[in-house]
């Protein structure tokens, strides 16, 4: 049998209708919604199903709501006697690639979520800080123009890579102006081009450090196990299977880049051939055949895409 990867989707995945499908064909997954519900002690599945999208946008609702979606996905995968060998997450998704791996329960993980959202959200009052995806930068070039843009900034400003995704799209972020700065050299340094992300908070980047003070003391109080495949997380892109490691993991990403790229290029040197992205989008399939076009991931956030993938 090849080698199986689950992916996990992270923000910017989500929209209204997202799991309606899933909880509609199996009570597996129903009752991922209806243990969500009650942890949360709100209907975050009327959310999911319904929206409305400009609720379903705020962070604090955002990553509770993928995370439920995800898991209730992996809980049909599990039921269909479909197995990972190993386990990735993007950001926010990670969340669910740990949960997956048994080394959460999910209802902790719903509450860590809930709360990291809100934390993220806090770190930085609204104009301040900003995130932009540079499209076919040069890779060799992306550290020249970030050092450059920093010695351009007022005292206190940042701007750092936040998500290194594929070969072609990497997205920056910190301060509002220095991004902006970093953007403009980006294009003259050959990036096609440099866009701003609609995002309500400067993700990965060291703006985020006191977000990861306020979730340090409740990822430190929460309870994780020894994982029962390999995850390979955002800060390291290696893997790892301790339960200690996975907290330090979820730690580190909050200021620090994910770096997906990298991840994927060590799961396909391990052999791995299937690659499942489970949850609501497309978005880490895309990433994928940019990464390697040899590599392709099947979606999995859908009843359909399930049972064709049984089928």
């Amino acid at each position: 049998m090849p080698k199986t990867a689950f992916l996990f989707p992270g923000q910017g995945s989500q929209f209204a209708g997202m799991g309606k499908t899933l909880a509609d064909a199996y009570a597996t997954a129903r009752a991922v919604f209806e243990e969500a519900d009650r942890a949360l002690e709100f209907p975050i599945s009327r959310l999911c199903f319904e929206g409305p999208e400009e609720e379903l946008k705020l962070t604090e609702n955002t990553q509770p709501a993928l995370l439920t979606v995800s898991t209730a996905a992996a809980a049909v995968l599990a039921e269909k006697g479909i197995e990972a060998d190993f386990v990735a997450g993007h950001s926010l998704g990670e969340y669910s690639a740990v949960v997956a791996a048994g080394g959460l329960r999910f209802a902790d993980a719903l509450r860590l979520v809930r709360k990291r959202g809100q934390y993220m959200q806090d770190a930085v009052p609204p104009g301040v800080g900003a995130m932009a995806a540079l499209l076919k930068m040069p890779e060799e070039k992306l550290a020249d123009v970030l050092a450059e843009a920093l010695a351009e900034a007022e005292e206190g400003e940042v701007v750092t890579a936040a998500n290194l995704n594929s070969p072609d799209q990497v997205v920056i972020a910190g301060s509002t102006a220095a991004v902006k700065r970093a953007m403009e050299l980006a294009k003259a340094a050959g990036a096609k081009r440099a866009v701003l992300l609609p995002v309500s908070a400067p993700f990965h980047c060291p703006l985020m450090k006191p977000a990861q003070a306020r979730l340090s003391a409740d990822l430190d109080a929460a309870e994780f196990h020894d994982l029962r495949c390999p995850l390979v997380n955002n800060y390291s892109a290696e893997p790892i299977t301790a339960g200690a490691d996975a907290r330090r993991g979820l730690f580190e990403q909050v200021p620090n880049p994910v770096l997906w790229m990298q991840s994927m290029r060590w799961l396909a040197a391990q052999g791995v051939e299937r690659y499942l992205e489970v949850g609501p989008g497309a978005v880490l399939s895309g990433l994928l055949r940019n990464i390697d076009p040899a590599l392709k991931a099947s979606k999995c956030g859908e009843a359909a895409e399930i049972e064709a993938l049984c089928a």
